[in-house]
């Protein structure tokens, strides 16, 4: 029996609603304040409400320096896509970058628009 469920992710960023748009229309999920009201903190959820993803904004944000180590990671979000090729131009369309380093051929590794590296993996 487990002791908690529906785990939500929180990521630092300066623009918590500008990130979590970005990945709402990614995942397909809903921002939880679409007035953009609240400026510190957005949820992100899909309908059914099962999952999160929630972000905080922090002052003097330094994104990571992947796949450097100056400034680590310390987190990062792989989604699965069927076609890699279509997932990356929509991703990119929506202001994604492709990192230059790209270590296997199964994912395809970016940066969202606040500096942290996600991949989409081939499901």
């Amino acid at each position: 029996m487990s002791i908690a469920r529906y785990p939500s992710f929180v990521i630092d960023c300066p623009d918590p609603q500008a990130l979590a748009r970005f990945y709402g229309e990614i995942l397909g999920w809903e921002v939880q304040d679409p007035t953009g009201e609240q400026d510190e903190w957005v949820d992100l959820q899909p309908a059914d409400g099962t999952n999160g993803i929630s972000f905080q904004q922090v002052v003097d944000y330094r994104a990571p320096d992947w796949p450097g180590q100056d400034r680590p990671q310390q987190m990062h979000l792989d989604v699965q896509v069927q076609d890699l090729d279509a997932g990356e131009r929509a991703v990119l369309e929506l202001g994604a970058t492709k990192t230059d380093e790209q270590p296997g051929e199964g994912f395809r590794v970016f940066l969202d628009p606040a500096g942290h590296p996600f991949c989409l993996c081939r499901s």
